[in-house]
């Protein structure tokens, strides 16, 4: 085993256990960590000389949660064990800190950076907590964001704590806060500098200590009432209500949490672990914990580590940045560089509209101001990083550049080819396009191997995802400097082959395109954007379509079928588009459009019916949301099947992070493994059947179906290299 917890005791007779996970640049718990936790515990309670422990960490972060690669081998192992079994292995570490409180000697937590997960619920079993008061030190249980439950004691250490009411939206949504809020709230008990951390905790230990948690204390209450008390009892039955408004039962975590809640307060604390290590098991087994977790937590920090990132370049740090487009996608994307200290220089045709791209900047640091979450000096620092100009002279040492002009091939060419006339030879030149394909826009800079494309999404300074596109010329060099720069943006990147409208746009096009269509099939609308809530897609297609624009919506249909009319297909939509567009409804913008809208809010245009009568018998809502979400996965399976995307990872992180796919399916193809290939082509065949082609599966998902292949774990497709 390896020496993952130092052990050392000073001549007061406090140990200090050191955690310094070997070869990882944070520490994670996995069953190393705990052998070495568990033997350290040991080492306290048979020394009689050791009066108490200081837990800590020789690394900047305390403990960060789960090893990301141990998880991701037991994601395809969760489902084969007896319950039994399940609920043991779910119980190993609420049992080991269990031990640690009830161990006899005093344990404080001296908490030096980020303690998240399985990390914040080891100083929750400690008697003491005080955290330093570092800016970066953040304190929570995000388990429910992959589809979990803080299972080591977690979800009942806090209610003991803070209250039921308290800790609530600390466990059902999963917040994080800094060591102060924590303090505030009842996490922890004290904040201190951090070279007085150390020193603080040992006061305690030698001054005040106490080795019984006061939820062992006989007669112990919980603060502000159980769950039976009339202060209290509401907040499950309106909690209940709004679980289901909310997730419409596509989310089991909320509700496994909350049952947690609910029965564990009314119980001893051990056997209220016990109840919680149950409902933890029972998310394990369900496939939306396993498909969160492999894609919004293994695949997603896969992706920010560089998993497509050419071996053999030297690491790149942007310094500056040249902008192009200052436009609310160009100076969202300067705020996020100037955020990281970069200079940018912001350059639009006239010197007006440059200032209003920096002016969105000022906008959105005011309001952060006014939230409290950043302060005038730090404003003003990041705004005295961006140039507002006209002159493409002061991009002769950019490190890089992103074009964000108009979605014209033209307009893209012109702007090329200026920065083509000033740019260094080391300059990567990027475009920021959602479906003019790279290798045509490339064809207007006389060094395509150093252009790119990198769709960044709107509003680019609050959207985590970048979809990074290779055309047929780019480099390796250009791929590796464009990941480092979205890396250093502190965004998340897919990767995937050029073609037109990549994946995310195709991807979301599949789905708006097919609403739309439904509406000229004569399928209530009401119909259409509540299956599609229901399902969970964030918002409704045809409100989707509004928000864009359908005068935008049909401007670049046109254009598409101008650029390429050998290969241009119009969509399903099409027909509705324009005549609603001929009518005047251009979308939310001008007041109406699938939707009239107004000062009390949007109600759905009437008008529709008379264009589009609807069935005497409208398709069953099981039918319409299996539609709804097998048409996305449907074309998620093609473009796989083309080499756009180079592996499943992408589509999963890009489809939920890009276009709010429903996060509880983990994305197109975990959706797909879920269900098992073969039972997904079958339905989607029914679906063909009932609804159109465009709904049946390709070969490659055939294929997959004969040979028992699935897209993740041991049966996983070789991807091509």
């Amino acid at each position: 085993m390896q020496d993952i917890i130092r052990y050392s005791v000073d001549a007061d007779g406090i140990a200090t256990l050191t955690i310094d996970y070997p070869g990882k640049t944070m520490n994670v718990i996995d069953g190393d960590f705990m052998g070495s936790l568990s033997a350290g515990i040991d080492r306290v309670v048979a020394d009689p000389a050791v009066k108490g422990a200081i837990l800590t960490s020789a690394k900047d972060a305390f403990v960060a949660g789960a090893d990301l690669l141990a998880m991701e081998a037991n994601l395809d192992s969760m489902n084969n064990d007896p319950i039994d079994v399940l609920v043991e292995k779910c119980a190993s570490l609420s049992q080991l800190v269990r031990r640690m409180e009830t161990c006899g000697k005093p344990f404080a937590a001296a908490i030096n950076g980020v303690a998240m997960g399985g990390g914040f619920e080891l100083c929750l079993g400690c008697h003491y907590r005080v955290a330093s008061d570092s800016p970066s030190l953040v304190l929570g249980l995000p388990e429910v964001q992959v589809g979990l439950l803080p299972a080591a004691g977690g979800t009942q250490r806090l209610i003991r704590l803070m209250g039921i009411l308290g800790a609530m939206p600390y466990l059902m949504e999963g917040r994080h806060v800094s060591a102060a809020k924590a303090k505030e709230v009842g996490m922890i008990h004290a904040v201190v500098p951090a070279t007085e951390l150390l020193a603080a905790a040992k006061k305690w230990l030698l001054e005040t200590p106490t080795a019984i948690q006061p939820w062992d204390v006989k007669g112990f209450k919980i603060p502000g009432g159980g769950p039976l008390d009339a202060r209290v009892a509401p907040s499950f039955v309106v909690g209940n209500t709004l679980l289901q408004a909310n997730t419409y039962n596509n989310l089991p975590a909320p509700l496994a949490i909350q049952s947690c809640l609910y029965e564990g307060a009314q119980l001893p604390i051990d056997k209220a672990l016990r109840i919680e290590s149950k409902y933890m098991a029972s998310l394990t087994r369900g496939t939306v914990s396993r498909a969160m977790v492999r894609t919004l937590f293994v695949n997603k920090s896969k992706a920010e580590k560089g998993m497509h990132r050419p071996a053999g370049f030297a690491p790149f740090k942007c310094r500056k940045l040249g902008m192009i487009g200052a436009g609310m996608m160009g100076g969202g994307i300067a705020l996020v560089a100037a955020q990281r200290g970069i200079q940018v220089v912001l350059i639009d045709r006239d010197q007006a509209a440059a200032e209003r791209g920096k002016g969105h900047a000022e906008k959105v640091l005011k309001r952060l101001i006014e939230k409290g979450r950043s302060t005038q000096a730090k404003a003003d620092a990041i705004l005295a990083l961006i140039t507002p100009t006209t002159d493409y002279e002061l991009l002769r040492d950019a490190d890089m550049v992103v074009e964000a002009v108009f979605e014209d091939r033209a307009i893209k060419a012109e702007v090329t080819r200026r920065l083509d006339a000033v740019l260094p030879e080391h300059c990567v030149l990027a475009t920021n396009t959602s479906a003019l394909p790279i290798s045509l826009l490339a064809q207007a800079t006389q060094r395509p191997e150093r252009f790119i494309g990198l769709h960044f999404f709107s509003p680019a300074d609050r959207m985590p995802l970048v979809e990074v596109i290779r055309g047929q010329k780019t480099s390796d060099a250009t791929l590796a400097q464009a990941l480092d720069f979205i890396a250093q943006l502190k965004k998340t990147p897919i990767v995937v082959n050029d073609s037109r409208g990549f994946f995310t746009s195709r991807f979301i096009g599949a789905f708006v395109d097919d609403s739309i269509g439904m509406v000229a099939e004569g399928i209530a609308p009401a119909l259409i954007e509540n299956c599609a809530r229901h399902v969970g897609m964030p918002v409704g297609p045809l409100a989707i379509t509004d928000e864009l624009s359908i005068e935008l919506s049909v401007h670049a249909g046109e254009a598409q079928a101008r650029e390429f009319p050998d290969t241009y297909k119009p969509g399903r939509s099409v027909p509705v588009l324009k005549q609603l567009f001929e009518q005047g409804r251009l979308g939310k913008k001008m007041g109406q459009g699938f939707y009239d809208y107004d000062a009390t809010g949007k109600r759905l245009w009437k008008g529709l019916a008379n264009l589009y009568p609807l069935r005497a018998h409208q398709p069953d809502p099981h039918d319409m949301r299996q539609r709804i979400l097998y048409v996305q996965a449907v074309e998620a399976a093609r473009a796989m099947e083309e080499g756009v995307l180079l592996a499943p990872a992408d589509g999963d992180v890009g489809a939920i992070l890009g276009v709010g796919f429903p996060a509880y399916t983990g994305g197109p193809f975990c959706f797909m493994d879920g269900i098992g290939i073969a039972a997904f082509v079958t339905e989607a065949d029914r679906l063909a059947d009932l609804f159109g082609e465009h709904l049946r599966a390709p070969q490659l998902l055939r294929d997959m179906a004969a040979k028992g292949e699935t897209f993740y774990g041991h049966t996983a497709r070789k991807m091509p290299a």
